[in-house]
């Protein structure tokens, strides 16, 4: 093993540092989760975990473990009880700070509260004391099993029941529930050690109802029935180290498929669902095929399973050896493009599979190798399927995304590195949010970090070739999986860890290329690179003067030096030319091949070796450029503006064969509103070698050109005559074929013409008759009878089109709408609406695609005054019970109500279901909407902005989201873009601007309004005392505050110090300063001494309570961390040596708790009277009565008499 200090480990090691060393003091080789109850109806769960651990350190008296939500009722060690204390400081990120609002501080509290229990730094919410009769023997280094008993009742996170209110029993009714989680989430649902990088082998056992299936990772070793045959027992093995991380869990009525080409392979639905499920998965075995001969690697695990579900998290999530889907993945062979994404799904789990699941990360900031990998293979597993087009069409995609995102915010760092010191080396100081873990991060951050990861695997792969990458992945592993076959040698498992140092070493070794500046451009440093083009022709020289800008100073950009490749396409063919960008360098001089052009006519060669016959009756005719491209292969992450003619733009779009520069130069011709900008774009419409999503692209640019050429537009509207001929009846131009979708390349074009066609508009603003016209009649006439695939998704597009051609209304003398008198078109418009939504009901589409687009349409008739707008619609569609799609397209209608209308009561409904709603992914969309769309920004003044909203805002972000790490990241991000970094401008000012600290004499600023520029990033800004007790460092600023003894008569003569003393004494007491108390002032927290007689306590290090509701006996939360060994600390009595005399007196507790609680009401209005004799007393009722306003209960605050315990 190798020896650890118990210290935890730095985030990052050096550079010359090669093994994994673990930041706990000791090694997991084993656990055991045994669930033996779930109740659907309760929602809980009960049942225990046991780990083997061996200890590396000699000394060893306190183990760290992971565990939220979970109520504990017994630990032992080795069979002898052992005693426990529990705190979790995320539950209520900020104690004490009644006026504190800025989200500077809090995103310094959120990370601390993170950090004091992270077990990549050995932590834990869960400290375990080894009993004393085991000293020698964990001196020895012997083996320890930890047995814990836990259950969870109606957990909010972690673990999601889904339990359908029908009749009938719960598998008649398709209850199931699934784990869930952003990122190492398992703690929620079983105590564990929540990390990445210990891995260890598992035993998992599940009884459920005999109608049930459970599913989890690893073989099914055997099913056993009870004696009464009522409930069974599933007992999975997994014999593949495995971080607890990447354990997951199903249960439910599943219908059970095995894969008719992998036996190995299975797959889960719920009922009635099995033909769907057979159709969706019959792919499947071709993706393992691809994976497993690129990467000259077995698939690791011994068996793989898909399970679909309800209500998911996320579409697609990773386990070992098994994945869990949407059920709304699933799909029938009629629907076209539900296809090619849940293929891309299921290409994607399986990726991680081998990186993510069989190889682990070492530490957070190694995530980006894992995700780098496994998006490059997915990467190549699509050029395969879909071909080049598809692939290079989607490189372009994410390359846009993360440039957007990164100009917008100020960058994504793939590989962050945190010094020991203060956050001043915070390498995101541009952010509003701690990078240093992943639960502090934005979810748009996180998905931004995943695209860039991939993005950067590219790059590496252009340095040292693809089949080198392949080797490099290949030797992985092949070393992970000679370590995963070492049963008895657990420290050879960190060979299946992955870090950055131990990736770019097997780089250099496999290619013996140095790629260092291309990581410290790309990985160790965030921003995107800036190019500007022009360019001109010097006739005399025969050369190209080529300018190339770059702005590096604005957010989330960075300078670039390197090889940067320029195409240019000449008369006499295309020519590469590879410019080296340096410091100061901006123009470049590159030779012209070709003299400008010559009078004899031939064919012009292209970059594909292809020769073509050119117009060239367009084209300048002293210079032989057809057209530049800068950086064509995308090998920077780069946004290029690049300037050129429209001429060279056209040839461009028409003649080069690339799909990205043919989706450029579309972009690129909306500025040229020409006729032969016209013709350029309809000739790529009628090309059907052309790729189909270019040619999409191109029907959006058309409609733009033509309506900023509507005075000179001549003929018909812009693509009207190409769709009558490609898809209307030769006799009856107005009447569309019957429909034939065999050709998706023209269906795809076929369901996006007529949406390009209804944004036309004429020369008074108005879509022009004739096409609204045309639209209904496609409408009328759809014919779908002879059609062998669904034509949901093409009628969704028409109602899409209709609510395309919706212009402003006119409105007279303020009239008030009425159906008589609406406009004649807009009416014609509903009654098409209301058709469809009807029908709909009768006969639903897949995903109901067609309700969705109907609801944006109505918004969109109430957006331009022609129906009154009104939410109350929207409202009955959001309520759960409805299909996702539904719900999320309703609430999208009401977050933009609520922007339009300023509308008070239905941001109240948006928030009240963002802290109700049975789904977590409903929760986490209104918030991202919210954030999309807000209903004002940090700079509006705006009526909703109010002091209750902020407190609201500030309560789910602080404590009303803890059981969700995204949905807490989520809240934050809609309080920045509501408030900002500093305080929100809607609050009054506090009453004084100063504290006065009476035992060091000197004044303060008080901390509710430092402004922005000094709460910088700095942690000083937070007001440490409240986090003493969480970082398990003693803060130097707290104990001045920490220690005083205030004259009370001095402050309540003053108004000023009112927050400052409700702050201290909300404080809990900190183990490093209690010896500075008077007795009586440590002993206010009533504990039972073991023997059960009901004194307090003199010097409660480690308190017993029992829990008031539970069947258990807790642990107190008070002081947790302090000095491992102080000289202060009391000896720790376990549970079992209690006598049964304590259970007496739960009564006397609750007598005690409730005469607290009653007594401070009586004295709330008398606060300020109170002299010094009843100091020490009131300190207690403080705190219960400033526990009382908050809405969301914090258990582990460890403040009142009734929370330290988990039954809370």
């Amino acid at each position: 093993m190798p020896p650890t200090g118990l210290e935890p480990a730095r985030m990052n090691r050096k550079k010359g540092d090669k093994g994994f060393e673990s930041p706990r003091p000791y090694k997991l080789t084993h656990q055991v989760v045994c669930i033996n109850n779930i109740n659907f109806q309760r929602k809980s769960v009960v049942g225990f975990v046991e780990l083997t651990i061996f200890p590396t350190v000699a000394n060893l008296n306190r183990i760290k473990l992971n565990s939220k939500q979970c109520r504990i009722y017994r630990v032992r060690i080795n069979d002898l009880e052992a005693a426990f204390i529990y705190n979790d400081p995320t539950l209520e990120v900020c104690h004490n700070e009644s006026k504190q609002r800025n989200l500077n501080y809090f995103s310094n509290a959120y990370a601390a509260a993170v950090s004091a229990v992270d077990p990549d730094a050995g932590n834990g919410e869960l400290c375990i004391k080894v009993p004393s009769e085991l000293w020698k023997h964990v001196d020895e280094l012997k083996v320890l099993k930890i047995h814990i008993n836990f259950s969870l009742d109606q957990p909010k996170g972690g673990l999601h029941f889904v339990v359908p209110s029908v009749e009938g029993s719960m598998a008649e009714r398709g209850a199931h529930v699934f784990s869930c989680g952003y990122q190492n989430s398992t703690r929620f649902w079983f105590p564990c050690v929540d990390s990445y990088s210990e891995l260890c082998t598992w035993k998992l056992e599940f009884t459920v109802d005999a109608a049930m299936v459970a599913v989890s990772n690893g073989d099914l070793v055997e099913t056993v029935y009870t004696h009464d045959m009522r409930k069974k027992t599933f007992h999975y093995m997994l014999t593949i180290p495995t971080s607890a991380s990447n354990i997951a869990l199903a249960i439910g009525p599943f219908e059970i498929l095995v894969d008719p080409y992998m036996h190995e392979v299975t797959h889960f639905c719920l009922p009635q669902l099995l033909p769907l499920l057979k159709h969706t998965t019959s792919y499947l075995h071709e993706v393992f095929e691809f994976y497993e001969e690129i990467l000259t690697c077995r698939y690791p695990y011994s068996c793989f399973k898909t399970v679909f579900i309800d209500e998911a998290y996320v579409e697609v999530a990773a386990y070992a050896s098994m994945s869990i889907f949407s059920t709304n993945l699933l799909h029938s062979a009629m629907i076209i493009d539900e296809t090619p994404l849940t293929r891309r799904c299921l290409a994607q789990s399986l990726a991680q599979q081998f990186f993510g699941c069989f190889i682990s990360r070492m530490s957070w900031s190694d995530e980006w190798v894992l995700k780098g990998i496994s998006g490059y293979i997915y990467g190549l597993w699509m050029k395969k399927t879909f071909g080049v087009n598809e692939y290079r069409h989607w490189i372009k995609e994410e390359l846009d995304k993360i440039v957007a995102y990164e100009l917008k915010t100020g960058g994504v760092l793939l590989h962050p590195i945190f010094g020991g010191g203060k956050e001043k080396d915070n390498p995101a100081s541009h952010l509003y949010f701690s990078i240093k873990h992943p639960h502090t991060l934005s979810w748009e951050y996180y998905t931004m970090f995943q695209c860039k990861a991939h993005l950067v695997m590219r790059l590496i792969e252009n340095r040292i070739s693809m089949e080198f990458m392949l080797q490099v992945f290949n030797k992985l592993l092949s070393l992970a999986s000679t370590a995963s076959s070492q049963k008895f040698q657990s420290h050879m498992w960190s060979q299946m860890l992955v870090s950055t140092f131990g990736f770019l070493k097997s780089i250099s070794n496999v290619s013996g290329k140095d790629i260092q500046p291309l990581i410290k451009q790309w990985v160790d440093q965030s921003g995107v690179v800036k190019f500007y083009g022009s360019f001109a022709f010097n006739r005399k020289r025969n050369v190209l003067e080529l300018e190339i800008k770059q702005d590096y100073t604005s957010p989330g950009t960075q300078k670039y030096v390197g090889p940067l490749k320029v195409t240019v396409q000449e008369l006499d063919g295309s020519f590469n030319h590879t410019l080296q960008i340096e410091e100061n360098s901006l123009k470049h001089d590159i030779p012209c091949h070709s003299k400008s052009r010559r009078n004899k006519k031939k064919k012009i060669p292209l970059m594909n070796g292809e020769e073509v016959d050119m117009d060239l009756s367009a084209m300048d005719a002293d210079s032989p450029l057809l057209w530049i491209r800068i950086d064509p292969d995308m090998s920077v992450l780069r946004k290029v503006g690049f300037e050129q003619a429209d001429f060279m733009w056209q040839y461009q779009l028409r003649y080069e064969r690339d799909v990205v520069a043919q989706q450029e130069s579309i972009l690129a011709l909306e500025k040229f509103p020409t006729p032969a900008s016209r013709l350029a774009l309809t000739d790529i419409l009628e090309q059907e070698q052309c790729f189909y999503r270019v040619r999409m692209s191109a029907c959006f640019c058309l409609a733009k050109i033509a309506n900023s050429m509507v005075s000179t537009w001549t003929g018909p509207p812009a693509m009207k005559s190409l769709f009558t001929r490609m898809f209307c009846c030769k006799t009856c131009p107005n009447i569309v074929k019957t429909n034939n979708f065999m050709s998706f390349q023209s269906y795809f074009l076929q369901k996006t013409m007529p949406v390009a066609m209804a944004l036309l508009r004429d020369v008074h603003n108005l879509c022009p008759k004739e096409v609204l016209t045309f639209i209904l009649d496609l409408i009328k006439y759809n014919d779908n009878r002879k059609n062998k695939f669904s034509d949901n998704y093409y009628r969704a597009e028409m109602i899409d089109a209709l609510a395309n051609s919706v212009t402003p209304a006119v409105s007279v003398n303020n009239e008030v709408r009425t159906l008589d008198n609406l406009n004649p078109d807009v009416r014609l418009i509903l009654e098409e609406i209301t058709r469809f939504l009807n029908m709909e009901k009768l006969l639903p589409s897949y995903r109901h695609t067609i309700t969705v687009s109907c609801l944006r349409a109505i918004r969109v008739l109430q957006k331009n005054g022609h129906v009154p707008s009104d939410p109350t619609l929207f409202k009955s569609y959001a309520e759960y019970g409805h299909f996702v799609d539904i719900r999320i397209a309703a609430l999208e209608a009401v977050v933009d109500y609520t922007k339009v209308d300023r509308s008070y009561e239905e941001l109240q409904w948006l928030l009240n279901m963002i802290q109700n709603d049975p789904v977590p992914y409903v929760r986490h969309k209104i918030l991202h909407m919210l954030t999309k769309n807000p209903p004002f920004t940090k700079n509006m003044e705006s009526p909703l902005c109010n002091e209750a909203l902020v407190d609201q805002l500030w309560k789910l972000m602080n404590s009303g989201t803890s059981h969700d790490w995204r949905l807490r990241c989520g809240a934050v991000d809609l309080y920045f873009t509501l408030f900002g970094l500093s305080r929100p401008s809607c609050l009054p000012l506090p009453e004084l601007g100063l504290v006065l600290n009476l035992k060091e004499k000197k004044a303060v600023l008080n901390p509710t309004i430092i402004p922005e520029a000094i709460t910088g990033n700095q942690e000083t800004a937070i007001n440490p005392s409240g986090h003493a007790q969480l970082v398990g460092f003693q803060n130097p600023f707290s104990s001045s505050q920490e220690e005083e003894e205030v004259d009370m008569d001095t402050v309540h003569d003053s108004q000023a110090f009112i927050f400052h003393h409700l702050n201290m004494l909300e404080r809990p007491s900190t183990p490093g300063l209690s010896k500075y108390r008077p007795a009586s002032s440590r002993a206010l927290m009533p504990q039972h001494s073991p023997g059960g007689d009901g004194t307090p306590a003199i010097k409660p290090q480690w308190g017993m309570e029992l829990a008031r509701k539970g069947t258990g006996i807790h642990l107190g939360v008070f002081n947790l961390e302090g000095k491992e060994q102080s000289p202060l600390e009391m000896s720790m009595h376990p549970v079992a040596t209690a006598p049964l005399s304590v259970f007496s007196k739960e009564s006397t507790s609750s007598k005690h708790s409730d005469h607290h609680h009653h007594h401070h009401h009586e004295h709330k209005k008398k606060k300020k009277k109170h002299k010094h004799k009843h100091k020490h007393k009131h300190k207690h009722e403080s705190k219960e009565k400033d526990k009382e306003p908050f809405t969301y209960s914090s258990p582990a605050s460890g403040r009142s008499i009734r929370s330290p315990s988990l039954s809370d």
